[in-house]
């Protein structure tokens, strides 16, 4: 039985009937399951710098209801209202972003978080999706407008956002970005010579980073040679993950996570390795995987610059940064501190992706289905993306 008839017209009905349920319900299933590897990670870590072992899942649950509830709440807005949104957000997370380099606090060397309420916000997690929306809506607006100067906007844009990055300094979030836009750009249909261009200044400043911040140069180089210098986090990792086998040791029974420094968000990944086992590794990739071709199925269907651009950006982001934490807690990459998508301990990211993916499904949503209730025979046609193109910003 349906939560709603076809036949209701109210709000909740149309956006139930419009979503996609598929990927809300993977979503839910990854803040489930991070609650789940929250609550055996953390209570180590917590005790051993002398806070209440539920510490960091009572801290993870307060962020994670507000996350849900952007889920839920963006993705009933429409493309009009997420861009200014957007907008609105950029520019805050601009403010926040200079705010950081003079009052913000200092964690292992870099400076990127505010202190607010009791809590650290960090504000390059909320410029992620703010950037690719708003990217993704200039190069659209020249695209619609060839008079318009998106392409330059958006490059200024990412300027700007880079370098206050760099500042901080954080490399990982600067590369994330970078790559979203280099993909961005080709989704944009742009000359392969400009992704040539964007590729090669990528390795250029990806070489100066290792010339210019020690602990990029350090990270490397112990990534390259693990006797240059210590590796006790990424060995912790792989023995987790040796340690887990294929069945794993069973919820709250794991051993090498107790002496692994930020198992609750760095190395979750490693945790969930060693006490659910690789079965339960390869569950996980396969819902990021299915949430990631689910996006890609319904962008097939839709022919607005806007949608494809920003959708394409976040689920870019998405993708990037869970290879990203599996790739380092593997030593498959050199090790980032980088949070599990809706699975890490990490307020910010929490919230930041409750909002992307609220985005995403709000953007994503179908107009309707060829059906009985709208006088047509077949069930099996594909959705139209609602892209309110009538809509003007």
């Amino acid at each position: 039985m349906s939560l709603f008839a076809r036949t209701d017209k109210s709000i909740f009905a149309q956006w139930w009937w419009t979503v996609d349920r598929g990927m809300l319900a993977a979503l839910l299933i990854l803040a489930t399951t991070g609650v789940m590897l929250v609550a055996t990670a953390s209570p180590p870590v917590a005790t051993h710098i002398g806070l209440g072992p539920y510490h960091f899942l009572i801290r993870h649950m307060i962020f994670l209801v507000p996350s849900l509830a952007m889920l839920i709440g963006f993705s009933f807005l429409n493309r009009k209202l997420i861009r200014r949104m957007a907008t609105l957000l950029y520019m805050g997370c601009i403010v926040a972003m200079i705010a950081v380099l003079f009052t913000g606090m200092e964690i292992k060397g870099a400076q990127r978080w505010l202190h607010l309420f009791g809590f650290s916000i960090q504000p390059s997690e909320f410029i992620k999706p703010a950037f690719i929306i708003v990217a993704a809506w200039l190069m659209a607006m020249q695209k619609e407008k060839p008079g318009f100067p998106g392409n330059a906007l958006t490059a200024g844009v990412y300027a700007l956002t880079v370098i206050l990055l760099l500042m901080q300094p954080d490399l990982g979030m600067t590369v994330i970005i970078t790559s979203v836009w280099a993909a961005q750009i080709f989704l944009a249909g742009f000359p392969f010579r400009l992704l040539i261009l964007l590729v090669l200044a990528g390795v250029v400043g990806l070489v100066g980073a290792y010339y210019g911040f020690d602990h990029v140069h350090s990270r490397i180089n112990r990534y390259l040679d693990p006797a240059a210098g210590d590796n006790f986090q990424v060995e912790k990792s792989l023995e987790a993950l040796r340690n887990g086998g294929f069945l794993g040791t069973g919820p709250g029974q794991g051993t090498v996570k107790l002496d692994l420094p930020d198992a609750h968000a760095d190395f979750i990944f490693s945790v969930a390795g060693e006490e659910m086992g690789m079965l339960v590794i390869l569950v996980i990739i396969g819902l990021y995987s299915f949430i990631l071709l689910r996006g890609i199925n319904r962008l097939m269907e839709c022919n607005d610059m806007f949608v494809i651009l920003a959708v394409g950006g976040l689920l870019t982001m998405m993708g990037l940064q869970a290879m990203v934490h599996m790739g380092s807690a593997m030593h498959i990459l050199p090790a980032k501190g980088m949070t599990l998508p809706f699975i890490s301990y990490g307020g910010s990211s929490l919230l930041s992706m409750g909002l992307s993916f609220g985005v995403v499904l709000g953007l994503t949503r179908s107009s309707g289905r060829e059906g009985v209730s709208r006088g047509g025979l077949s069930l099996s046609a594909p959705p139209r993306i609602n892209t309110g193109s009538v809509q003007k910003p």
